[in-house]
């Protein structure tokens, strides 16, 4: 799998390889090529001002794991599902709960930034929908919630989500569709975006 970082391919098998044969610092690539889909991740799942320390633990723990990391993976599904579990882990262990208006304040901070030539009617609809959808997903099981961020906030195809989930895909795609029915009873408008993201 080949992943794009700072204008650059980056080959994980490679650099995962390298790893391996006793080049820890090509560990660093990875870091470098999926840090800001991570931090992007544990700021969704609820990390808030954790969502550094977070992503740095997730990465120790794939650091150390690269020896059960499957060849012909992809690497970014798999490190999402770390981040995923550590924010998890951080949150049950905070004395406070962090409330809806805090997370979604996160959510906001994660977004990509929008360009100044973009329609200011346009981005704030896009923040105003992403806002809608954030509260509604408040009001689903986890496992609806997991599987509709995986896919259209964090914009991953369905063997991604599957892959970061460990279901298989016939599981993704029946939890997606439930999902996505509770939101549109929530949500009248919503329509995810499909950009033909499907890769086989």
């Amino acid at each position: 799998m080949r992943t794009r970082e700072g204008g650059r391919i980056v080959d994980e098998a490679a650099v995962i390889a390298r790893v391996r044969a006793g080049e820890p610092e090509a560990y660093a690539e990875l870091v470098r090529a999926h840090t800001g889909i991570a931090l992007r991740a544990a700021r969704v799942f609820g990390a808030g001002a954790d969502a550094e320390d977070v992503v740095q633990q997730a990465f120790v723990k794939a650091y150390c794991a690269l020896g059960t990391f499957r060849d012909g993976s992809a690497f970014r599904p798999w490190l999402l599902s770390i981040v995923a579990n550590e924010t998890r882990n951080t949150v049950r262990t905070a004395i406070r709960q962090r409330t809806l208006a805090g997370r979604e304040a996160a959510f906001v901070r994660a977004e990509p930034s929008i360009p100044e030539s973009a329609d200011p009617a346009v981005a704030a609809l896009e923040t105003e929908r992403r806002r809608s959808l954030e509260a509604a997903l408040e009001k689903v099981s986890e496992e609806h919630r997991l599987v509709v961020t995986y896919r259209y906030l964090l914009e991953m195809d369905e063997a991604e989500t599957a892959q970061a989930l460990g279901w298989p895909r016939g599981t993704v795609k029946s939890r997606l569709n439930r999902a996505l029915k509770k939101l549109g009873r929530l949500l009248p408008d919503f329509q995810p975006r499909e950009g033909g993201d499907e890769r086989e």
